[in-house]
């Protein structure tokens, strides 16, 4: 069983402003499907032209969010998952703080007094999203809020770490400090490549934390940016995830690299070896979007982590999530999951 505060997650908390949009809208804004970027100066009128313009919808997310709660529904344990980030002062921030608290996540956010909370622009075309977030708050978090007594706690208490790579623009100096906390007390620190633009610009930062990383997580864009960015020379991702598996590491503990692709199956790279795993796949005229696949997938796959299952029932369980995910608006769920 896992216990209480097993799993600890960090991140940006973002709520997500989704909506299905058209390719002009796509085309205006210089957007391009299954990616995800921070807002620029040209971004920011999208924001209220998608609400004036579409039906849109308002969901807390996040990518370590949304996989922290996902991990959360899939153990119906209170409190078993904690996260922390920093919010704004205002309307979205207390919709966030609910929502959370709702889904059983033991959320401990810095309070930003000038910021306001952050968004991300979730835009839909025929079932494939796109990503365009702006941080605002959760760019302000510090780590003089993670290293307070009372957040520490939860640190020391957690087992399992999981930070997606998007907090690499935000707070290095928080992730650090928990990646040693995991190295020195032998507990499992797991990241997640995140997008193509952290594979690419934040490069350094990614390498400086990579050789802490016991579990690598990421899709087939990612890997194959980590691959060109590092002179590589090849886009096969199941060699790609091979190399970041044997990638140098701090600890004894060998590295497990796991890229998803899509409706094409799950690649799990671990001690020289690779192992495919089918995905669950879906009838078009089911897929309601991908928004929040890949943090389901991790969310499920974290779920059975914590209980020491097996790789194999790891990765069946975030298929199992990520399946769920997509037949629903961003990344929620039913009330029960009924994994077996």
């Amino acid at each position: 069983m896992a216990s209480e505060g097993i799993l600890l997650g960090m991140g940006n908390p973002l709520l997500d402003i989704s909506a299905v949009v058209d390719e002009d809208f796509l085309k205006k804004y210089d957007i391009t499907l299954n990616n995800a970027i921070l807002a620029e100066e040209k971004h920011v009128p999208m924001y209220d032209e998608m609400g004036a313009k579409y039906n849109v919808e308002y969901i807390a997310g996040g990518a370590t969010q949304n996989s922290i709660k996902v991990a959360q529904w899939m153990l119906q344990i209170p409190g078993a998952t904690s996260y922390m980030g920093c919010i704004g002062k205002d309307k979205f921030g207390e919709e966030m703080k609910k929502n959370s608290k709702l889904a059983g996540v033991n959320v401990h956010y810095y309070e930003d007094e000038t910021a306001a909370t952050g968004t991300c622009a979730v835009c839909v075309v025929s079932g494939e999203r796109s990503l365009v977030a702006n941080l605002s708050a959760a760019n302000c978090y510090k780590s003089e809020h993670l290293k307070r007594p009372e957040n520490w706690a939860l640190v020391e208490k957690a087992k399992y770490y999981y930070i997606a790579g998007f907090f690499l623009t935000v707070s290095p100096e928080s992730i650090q400090l928990v990646a040693e906390h995991a190295a020195a007390n032998n507990k499992v620190f797991m990241m997640n490549l995140a997008a193509p633009f952290i594979c690419e610009f934040f490069r350094d930062a990614l390498e400086k934390v990579l050789p802490y990383m016991d579990f690598v997580f990421g899709n087939e864009t990612e890997a194959r940016t980590f691959s060109r960015v590092h002179g590589w020379e090849t886009e096969n991702v199941e060699e790609i995830a091979l190399k970041i598996s044997e990638w140098p590491k701090v600890s004894a503990r060998k590295r497990i690299t796991i890229i998803t692709q899509g409706a094409d199956p799950v690649v799990v790279a671990e001690d020289g070896k690779v192992k495919l795993f089918p995905v669950i796949l879906l009838p078009k005229e089911k897929l309601v979007d991908t928004n929040g696949a890949g943090d389901a997938f991790v969310g499920g796959f974290l779920s059975q982590l914590v209980q020491e299952k097996s790789i194999d029932e790891c990765v069946r369980a975030g298929c199992y999530a990520a399946n769920v995910i997509i037949q629903r608006s961003g990344c929620t769920y039913p009330e029960k999951p009924d994994f077996k």
